[in-house]
């Protein structure tokens, strides 16, 4: 099963841009998962179950980096990457 998700981060910090990008950057090291970063959220696609244990693994490693932050997720089943179904 596919899975779409859409992810904004805010940490609870004054210099927040820098947790932001490290969060994006360990998200873009998957090679299972496609990453699409705008301004206001990053947007990651792939496998249900490979996606769901990378974001558990990498919201815990930002919390313990960075210390509290606010993840506002949207979960829909599917590949809903632009280009995901051009074929």
């Amino acid at each position: 099963m596919k899975l779409s998700v859409e992810i904004s981060m805010y940490p609870l910090k004054d210099e927040y841009i820098p947790s932001i990008r490290q969060f994006i950057q360990r998200l873009n090291q998957y090679a299972g998962l496609r990453v699409i970063t705008n301004t206001m959220s990053t947007q990651v696609f792939g496998d249900y179950d490979l996606l769901m244990d990378i974001l558990k693994q990498e919201m815990r490693s930002a919390y313990e980096q960075h210390g509290r932050a606010i993840f506002v997720c949207k979960f829909i089943e599917g590949d809903l990457a632009p280009g995901a179904g051009d074929e």
